[in-house]
């Protein structure tokens, strides 16, 4: 045999023992196979019922749980209902008893109203037969009787009446005075406000009395050039060493003393500088106002003020009211109002700002006719301010009757920052008049002997003819003269009325 013949053979003889040996290592692994496959299905089989028999204990530990909390619910709503019963019960018992109280208490007043008619019947019979012998006793007619009765209960109850009214104003007029006093002293006391006393005439003095005929000028042309320009009258009489302004409009007048006492200091007077000066004083003063009305809303705490507002405010810088400064009366005004209505508990910023505004119509009454808070309110009506501002303005002088907690405040804060000490400037003459006046309301009243106006004029002290009046007409006649005084004198702040009453027995020893 030749070598490739066995080469052969060899190679069929491996192929075939191959073959048998991959054939029988297939079918082992396929037999593992078989049992490991079988060996998973039972292990999930066992799995499985584990986790049935898991499930169903769970299921029925929770419908357990859910059993016994539907039970204890059950039993709680069963305890409710048992007490609602039993309340229910308890309820419908005091209400029969009380229906069995009431059934008793209307047989009661059933048999009282019965024993009190029969009562009525037998007291009209005792009035009559006393009646009867009191005419028999007396000697009066029952007509008489009763006028005389009359008669005595009127006496006792004027005398009643006085005693209580002087009892009651005593006691309202004490706490109303300690409120009063309160509110104001802590005003008064928060609003610290400098006396003011200014002049409403402008002088300017003039280094020598030369100087008057260089401010004439030739034939008077500076004089006259100057009164044309800034609209004031300028007065140089014999007065040594100072020149008068006179005007009507305390802003023109301001302009006026500026350009004057600038011209002075500049040394040259004639029309084209008087021009001049006039010019940059009328634009210093515009300056003026507007830093005053400004300067006024900042110290006050107003804001959201309309720009015409503001200027007109500072005009008031040079406006006097008997001496006083307006705007600084408005200021002290509008803190005063404030103050007492943060003591009140009402509106604070509208009370400061009806304060402030409340005299806005002094900067334009020498050019519209009325009463200067009607003109105030329409100019700031036309400023769109509200309408509780415009009655506050309108009602500080009683033009319109107060009918808001902060009007009243305006009004009150006016006449306490016009009537402090040293406030306002009154002449001889009208103060003089004042007290005639106040004496003479006094002296009409009948039984009136004498009377004096005391302090100025804040306290009246009437004598009264004592065979007259009594104490008791005293009281009345008091009020009479206080209310007299109200109806027919203007003045600020208050007048004490006092009635005097004076018996006097007189005798001798000899």
């Amino acid at each position: 045999m030749n070598p490739v013949g066995a080469a052969l053979i060899a190679l069929v003889i491996g192929a075939a023992l191959g073959f048998a040996l991959n054939r029988f290592i297939i079918k082992g692994r396929t037999a593992r196979a078989a049992d490991d496959a079988v060996r998973v299905v039972k292990d999930a089989e066992k799995q499985a019922e584990t986790l049935k028999k898991e499930a169903l204990i769970e299921a029925k530990d929770q419908i357990f749980r859910m059993k016994q909390e539907a039970e204890d619910e059950a039993k709680e709503r069963r305890k409710e209902i048992t007490a609602l019963e039993n309340r229910l019960a308890q309820r419908e018992e005091s209400i029969d008893r009380r229906a069995e109280s009431l059934d008793k208490r209307e047989h009661q007043l059933s048999s009282q109203q019965g024993q009190i008619a029969k009562r009525e019947k037998d007291l009209e019979e005792l009035i009559e037969e006393e009646r009867n012998r009191l005419q028999s006793l007396a000697g009066m007619t029952a007509d008489e009787a009763k006028a005389h009765l009359m008669r005595t209960v009127e006496d006792e109850v004027k005398h009643d009446a006085a005693a209580f009214i002087r009892e009651t104003e005593a006691r309202a007029r004490e706490e109303a005075d300690k409120k009063a006093r309160n509110i104001v002293g802590i005003a008064i006391q928060r609003v610290a406000a400098d006396h003011t006393a200014e002049s409403t005439v402008s002088v300017v003095h003039i280094p020598s009395d030369d100087m008057k005929g260089r401010i004439i000028g030739r034939e008077g042309r500076n004089i006259r050039a100057f009164e044309q320009l800034t609209g004031i009258n300028l007065i140089i009489d014999d007065t040594p060493e100072a020149v008068i302004l006179s005007s009507f409009d305390p802003v023109r007048r301001e302009i006026g003393r500026i350009t004057l006492e600038t011209l002075l200091a500049d040394g040259r007077i004639h029309p084209a500088r008087i021009e001049e000066m006039f010019n940059k004083a009328e634009e210093q003063v515009a300056q003026q106002v507007q830093e005053a009305g400004e300067q006024a809303a900042f110290d006050t705490g107003v804001h959201g003020l309309h720009a015409e507002l503001v200027r007109t405010l500072g005009r008031l810088k040079f406006r006097t009211s008997y001496g006083q400064n307006v705007l600084k009366h408005s200021t002290e005004v509008s803190h005063l109002a404030g103050v007492m209505a943060a003591e009140l508990g009402v509106d604070v910023t509208l009370a400061k700002r009806a304060g402030l505004l409340h005299d806005l119509g002094k900067a334009i009454d020498h050019d519209i006719e009325g009463p200067h808070a009607i003109i105030g309110a329409d100019l700031a009506r036309r400023m769109n301010e509200p309408k509780t501002i415009l009655h506050c303005i309108e009602a500080h002088h009683g033009d319109v009757e107060p009918a808001t907690v902060e009007a009243v405040l305006v009004q009150a804060a006016d006449a306490i920052s016009a009537g402090r000490p040293g406030a306002r400037r009154e002449t001889l003459e009208s103060y003089i008049k004042r007290l005639e006046k106040l004496e003479a309301v006094a002296q009409s009243q009948q039984g009136v002997e004498k009377c004096y106006a005391m302090q100025a004029g804040r306290e009246i002290r009437v004598m009264v003819k004592p065979e007259q009046i009594n104490d008791a007409d005293a009281v009345v006649l008091a009020r009479d003269i206080a209310k007299q005084i109200e109806e027919e004198l203007e003045y600020p702040g208050q007048i004490k009325v006092m009635v005097i009453r004076e018996s006097r027995a007189v005798d001798y020893a000899k």
